[in-house]
C-alpha cells in the first residue's frame, strides 16, 4: 500500500477509535495532527510512528514481553513500519510474530488499543521519538515463544507481576490496554 494510503488508513482508524481513557483521547488528537504531516516509516525523520502489539494469553492473565536488545528492558513486541506492511495494525502483528516466534496469533481488533509517545536514549541511533500505536493479539493457550535476532529473550509474565526492568509507565500502559480490551468485549 502506498504510504499515503497507510497514512489515510491510520487517520481513519484513529478517528473511529473512541478510547476508554480520556487522556488517550487527547493524545489521539495530537497523533492525528502528527500523522497528517507525512510518512509513517523511520525514514521520515527522528520522530516517526511505530507499531507494537501486546500479546496476551486467552484468559488475559499473561503478557508476552521481549527483552529489548537496545533498551535493555522488558517491553511489548513491536517495531518500525516496513514498506510491505499494508497497515499499521498489520505491522504490529508482523512484528509480534517475528519477535515472539508464535505464528498463530489472532488480532483482537484492527483498531488501536493504546498510543504512547516516548523519547528515546542515545542508543537508538537516529530515532529520537516514537509515536507508538499499540494493538492486541491473543496467543493460543499452549503457545511457546521463541526469541528472534532482535530480542535477547521473550517470556510470558503475569500481568500483575511484571519484571522490575520495564520502561517507566509500562505497567500503567498495560493496565490501560486491558481496560480498553475489556470495554470492547
Amino acid at each position: 500500500m502506498p504510504d499515503g494510503s497507510r497514512v489515510a488508513a491510520l487517520r481513519a482508524d484513529l478517528t473511529r477509535w473512541a478510547p476508554a481513557d480520556p487522556a488517550q483521547g487527547a493524545l489521539r488528537d495530537e497523533y492525528l495532527d502528527f500523522v497528517a504531516t507525512g510518512s509513517l516509516d523511520r525514514g521520515y525523520g527522528p520522530q516517526h510512528v511505530t507499531a507494537s502489539c501486546f500479546v496476551l494469553s486467552p484468559d488475559r492473565t499473561r503478557v508476552l514481553l521481549c527483552f529489548h536488545r537496545k533498551g535493555q528492558f522488558w517491553v511489548q513486541l513491536g517495531g518500525h513500519i516496513e514498506p510491505g506492511d499494508p497497515t499499521v495494525a498489520a505491522a504490529a502483528l508482523r512484528e509480534a510474530v517475528e519477535e515472539g516466534g508464535i505464528a498463530s496469533l489472532t488480532a483482537a481488533d484492527l483498531l488501536p488499543f493504546d498510543i504512547d509517545r516516548h523519547g528515546l536514549g542515545d542508543g537508538f541511533g537516529a530515532c529520537a521519538v516514537h509515536w507508538d500505536v499499540g494493538y492486541v493479539a491473543i496467543a493460543p493457550s499452549d503457545a511457546v515463544p521463541t526469541p528472534s535476532d532482535e530480542s535477547e529473550e521473550v517470556a510470558w509474565w503475569p500481568v500483575g507481576a511484571l519484571p522490575a526492568n520495564v520502561p517507566r509507565g509500562f505497567p500503567a500502559r498495560l493496565a490501560g490496554v486491558l481496560v480498553e480490551l475489556a470495554s470492547r468485549c
